[in-house]
């Protein structure tokens, strides 16, 4: 067993493969978390907490409605995935439609339920007055990329499943660039405060939402086929997809809800700890979307080689991605580890967040260690389309895991931040197991049924 690890280790054409995907979407991801960075470390020069913790409140409630939506990217990037390794240009171009239709669709769904979400929202966190003034203004702004930023997921998962890493690079970038520059200008320049930082993400969303359409001309060129309109009124044709992002939209709505959790029991904490907990999670953000780019090298490299029905590809892949994930989150973990000091220091300079961040730093340290497991078998299970087990590997985690917050919320924000941990290492246990199982039983390459 050893020998035959060893081996696929040691295949070169795989490393080229997981890389050409891997650095583009690593490059590209980082830049999101860096956003989330320079909103805080402009914000957090401001002279008040609760300026930074509106903005972290604002924007948890707005990621928790985006970030539920998350199966747009996901759902997309296993069926692209799929039909890439079939050669298959028809069903891509449905898929690409049908992604973007979705994501219209649930944008004006999500508008209507924004205000009364917020409402309820910031009433059982109990702010402070100031905080809740400013955290609605920022929210309600933010609201007006949500069309765009759907549809960016929906984009950026059919991208990556027909193996084009550079289109999300460039998507995301963009969005990205975009929102750093015009929060520096706002917020600093034009001295627009909290609203200036949500007014440059939602310029930001729409930038990337546009350039991605304008690039899936050229890259529909490669995989020739029709659009059948037809096809889209049939309700079959649907089913499959819908299946799948019904089960990962409610694995990402628990998963979001925890993060959500987090926030909302740090501001009943006090703004200095809300806005301390988000400078720390900015830290879990860089590690997970750095990691997450070899996650979507497994979905994609998986996903092709389940469809072309290539089982030494598919084995050869986990491998050599599983690897790279080990020594990415080492190199975080010690990043954490000795700069987290500066880490909390380059974001602000309030002495009350500083310090109530720096107590919770070593939980940041074993994040990365814990965490990769998950991310890299979400990969896996999105390129195989296998939502059921991941929907019921996260319902297994809350279900475990909010007893044991219960328990423990008597502790403070360190038992928060206990509860978490907790939880991500029951994410990746049960996926392992799932993966266990499926790999026994020879399951991956069994067609999913629709449902």
């Amino acid at each position: 067993m050893s020998s035959s690890l060893l081996a696929d280790w040691r295949d070169r054409p795989t490393h080229r493969r997981v890389w050409a995907l891997a650095a583009p979407m690593i490059l590209s991801n980082i830049s999101v978390p860096l956003v989330a960075l320079v909103d805080s470390t402009v914000i957090g020069h401001l002279p008040h907490a609760h300026q930074l913790g509106a903005v972290a409140v604002g924007a948890s409630m707005y990621i928790f409605l985006a970030w539920m939506m998350g199966f747009l990217r996901m759902g997309t990037t296993g069926f692209s995935a799929q039909a890439a390794g079939r050669g298959d240009g028809t069903a891509l171009r449905q898929i690409l439609v049908q992604g973007l239709l979705l994501s219209v669709l649930l944008s004006m769904l999500l508008g209507a339920i924004a205000t009364p979400f917020s409402t309820v929202a910031l009433s059982v966190m109990q702010p402070s007055a100031e905080l809740h003034e400013l955290t609605l203004d920022f929210f309600h702004t933010r609201l007006f990329g949500l069309p765009a930023a759907l549809a960016s997921y929906a984009l950026v998962g059919w991208f990556l499943g027909t193996q084009n890493a550079r289109a999300p690079l460039a998507i995301l970038l963009t969005t990205n660039l975009v929102n750093i520059a015009l929060n520096l200008w706002f917020v600093l320049g034009l001295d627009w405060g909290v609203v200036g930082a949500a007014r440059a993400s939602v310029i930001a969303e729409w930038s990337g939402a546009l350039l991605g359409l304008w690039l899936t001309r050229g890259a529909l060129r490669k995989f020739p086929g029709t659009l059948v309109l037809a096809a889209l009124t049939v309700w079959q044709n649907w089913k499959p997809l819908l299946g799948v992002n019904r089960d990962i939209f409610i694995r990402s709505l628990m998963l979001q809800s925890v993060f959500f959790a987090i926030t909302l029991q740090g501001a009943r904490l006090g703004d200095a700890t809300v806005a301390a907990n988000v400078l720390l999670l900015n830290g879990l953000l860089l590690a997970a979307h750095a990691l997450d780019g070899l996650a979507h090298a497994v979905e994609a490299l998986c996903g092709h080689a389940i469809g072309a029905r290539d089982r030494i590809a598919l084995r050869r892949s986990m491998v050599v991605a599983c690897g790279w994930s080990l020594l990415a989150s080492v190199a975080f973990a010690l990043l954490f580890l000795f700069g987290g000091h500066l880490f909390i220091e380059m974001q602000t300079d309030i002495p009350s967040v500083r310090e109530t961040a720096f107590q919770y730093l070593p939980y940041l340290a074993l994040l990365p260690l814990i965490a990769v497991w998950s991310y890299l078998l979400d990969g896996l299970f999105i390129g195989a389309t296998r939502a059921r087990e991941m929907r019921n590997a996260m319902v297994i985690s809350v279900i475990i895991a909010l007893p044991v917050a219960w328990a423990l919320h008597g502790y403070g924000n360190h038992g928060l931040w206990i509860s978490f941990l907790l939880f991500m290492v029951l994410r990746s246990l049960t996926l392992g197991v799932y993966a266990w199982r499926m790999q026994r039983r020879d399951e991956w390459f069994t067609p999913r049924a629709a449902s």
